[in-house]
């Protein structure tokens, strides 16, 4: 786990150690242990490293025996043993005991597929001296980051936009396509970024630079292709090949340990880790009916762990923001990326990497409104004439008990669902948007609208599950999933998201994946005897912060203050958010989650628009508070 950037020129102009490491001051926390540069004339790569396999000697950029190749990799490849032993069967020789040099053996043998034999999670970038290529590539599901910029004379490459930003010329601005959505889906999808100009590799995408040419493909893609199969079968392949994968995961020559929240997918990983070995657990909550830590402590008794836990006030919690958004690098209004600072701060004062439960939803089905087909499903026997007329009744009707359900009803899913999120759509949106979309800009829904083309004779829970594979599990759950852990120079590793669980998972007939009882049906099937009984059935809560009652108070005064005096302002109507701050202060309305993405957008503009951004001083995440 490490930060990589890189630089190629487009007019035979040097690049500079400075510049490389002006890029590698802002991402001291990816990889504090060490600091390496790489320079051929045009091209320039430089890493920074938090060192997890062959600590002494995996030192990057790497290069291959005859020096013609160079490489800087970010993540793990965990299928390296069995990779190195069939490359050196070829003839290949290897210097390191580390993962990343697989890379460099795979493309001498295969090239550009190289791609196509790794299991795990990177993004890297390779140079090939003998061909001037750059060769790039983000993993499948797009855990690792990877961002770059492009003008007529180079193009930059990095982990982290701050890096990137650091290099670009005077005049960055906030892209208003990216803001649009956003606003819709409190984070910026794949592949834009907030700041205009600079892009996402996509997830299972790489790139080609060859002269000034930019070229991008892809290689990978999660499809859902559900099919009748044996149940018991499917029971115990979902457990085998999770068994698999975790012990994968394991591979380190340092600490490691793992995450554990109430629910089931983290308690399937802590148990299966828990065989090979004493373990350390780590928890957070809040104070309340719906605290984390209280079941996390039952399961860390039952499985014998080392359990670490640590309460979150209020006050602590607004005393992270700051450093949460600065690391965030673009604006993700998910409430929930503040505990998983803390969380990552705590694991990080015993371990360098944690293993944990992300995917699992996507994957398996957890999500509570992929029920919702289900409870909607005698609506799908009227004609859509029939729908858009009573929409149009219903909608215009007086409040009434059942009125919402009846209107998702007659809305086709295409027009009710981009994903986990939808904050400011539709009405919220004209109202709070200071020039209307009158430019051609997208919406949330046209943009969604290209994953559903994709899936149109899937049923709607496949649909669903497509959606957020492809936008909320990238764009939200994984991003800061990366960087509320770099944060703290610990590396985050998620074992349902392995090529070889998902294609499992994709076969999966949606009758096992959710019915009107439950969620995640066959996969907790499979976990019986994995998972202790008090957490094997209980309903998923994602992590229950408590935003809507602190907003009530005088924080709910502080967000609208930051929301006035900020940049937004500019792009916003100020007045609107206003109407809901005191809506919500006077109980009429639960209007927490929009009030936190314009409250998380403004701090975001302060930061990266109207202040310059400025390297920690340490690499530890202390940045300068905003008031």
């Amino acid at each position: 786990m490490c930060g990589i950037n890189a630089i190629k020129m487009f007019q035979n102009t040097a690049v500079t150690h400075c510049q490389l490491v002006a890029m590698g001051n802002q991402m001291i926390h990816r990889g504090p242990d060490d600091e390496n540069t790489w320079i051929h004339g045009d091209v320039g790569l430089g890493f920074r490293r938090l060192s997890i396999l062959d600590v002494a000697h995996a030192r990057q950029p790497l290069t291959n025996e005859d020096g013609t190749l160079a490489l800087i990799c970010n993540g793990e490849i965990y299928n390296y043993l069995q990779l190195r032993e069939e490359l050196k069967a070829k003839g290949h020789k290897f210097k390191t005991n580390g993962d990343a040099e697989t890379i460099l053996h795979l493309y001498e043998e295969y090239g550009t597929d190289c791609t196509s034999y790794l299991r795990g999670m990177f993004s890297f970038v390779l140079y090939d001296i003998e061909k001037d290529i750059m060769f790039a590539a983000r993993d499948p599901f797009g855990i690792k980051p990877f961002y770059y910029w492009a003008d007529e004379e180079k193009i930059i490459c990095s982990s982290e936009l701050k890096s990137i930003v650091t290099l670009m010329p005077e005049g960055k601005s906030l892209d208003p396509q990216s803001l649009m959505y956003y606003l819709s889906f409190q984070y910026v999808p794949e592949p834009a970024t907030m700041v205009k100009g600079v892009s996402k590799l996509p997830p299972g995408h790489c790139m080609i630079v060859k002269g000034s040419q930019i070229n991008i493909k892809k290689y990978w893609e999660p499809s859902f292709s559900p099919e009748k199969q044996d149940r018991e079968i499917l029971r115990t392949t979902i457990k085998e090949k999770l068994e698999e994968s975790v012990k994968l995961h394991m591979q380190s020559d340092v600490p490691i340990g793992s995450f554990l929240s109430s629910g089931i997918d983290s308690t399937a990983i802590t148990a299966m880790m828990r065989k090979h070995g004493n373990l350390k657990t780590f928890s957070v909550g809040f104070e309340g009916g719906q605290n984390e830590c209280e079941v996390a402590r039952v399961t860390a008794r039952m499985l014998d762990t080392e359990h670490h836990e640590q309460m979150i006030t209020e006050e602590a919690y607004f005393d992270t923001v700051d450093k949460v958004i600065w690391h965030q690098d673009d604006p993700v209004a998910d409430p929930s990326a503040v505990p998983l600072f803390i969380v990552s701060e705590l694991a990080s004062q015993h371990v360098k990497v944690v293993l944990s439960g992300e995917g699992a939803d996507e994957l398996f089905g957890g999500y509570r409104i992929y029920q919702e087909p289900q409870a909607l499903r005698y609506f799908r026997k009227l004609s859509p004439s029939l729908k858009r007329k009573a929409l149009d009744f219903v909608s215009h009707a007086p409040a009434f008990y059942g009125k919402n359900f009846l209107m998702r009803g007659f809305t086709p899913l295409e027009s009710r669902f981009i994903g986990n999120a939808k904050i400011f759509t539709g009405p919220a949106l004209e109202y709070l948007q200071r020039e209307k979309n009158d430019s051609g800009l997208m919406s949330a829904f046209e943009w969604a609208g290209n994953y559903y083309q994709e899936v149109q004779e899937q049923d709607e829970v496949t649909k669903m599950q497509h959606l957020d594979m492809n936008l909320w599990l990238p764009g939200n759950i994984l991003a800061k999933g990366d960087k509320m852990s770099m944060a703290h120079s610990i590396e985050l590793r998620v074992p349902f998201l392995d090529t070889s669980v998902f294609e499992t998972a994709r076969t999966i007939p949606t009758s096992l994946k959710v019915n009107s009882h439950t969620t995640k049906k066959i996969f907790r099937e499979a976990m019986e005897g994995i998972v202790p009984d008090h957490v094997l059935h209980r309903a998923k809560l994602g992590f229950p912060v408590p935003l809507k009652q602190w907003l009530r108070g005088k924080r709910g005064d502080m967000c609208l203050s930051v929301i006035a005096s900020s940049g937004i302002s500019e792009y916003i109507q100020v007045g609107y958010a206003e109407k809901l701050v005191r809506e919500h202060q006077n109980g009429k309305a639960d209007h927490a989650r929009k009030i936190w993405t314009l409250y998380v957008l403004a701090k975001w503009h302060i930061m990266y628009i109207e202040n310059a951004i400025t390297p920690l001083s340490t690499g530890t995440a202390e940045t300068p508070l905003i008031s």
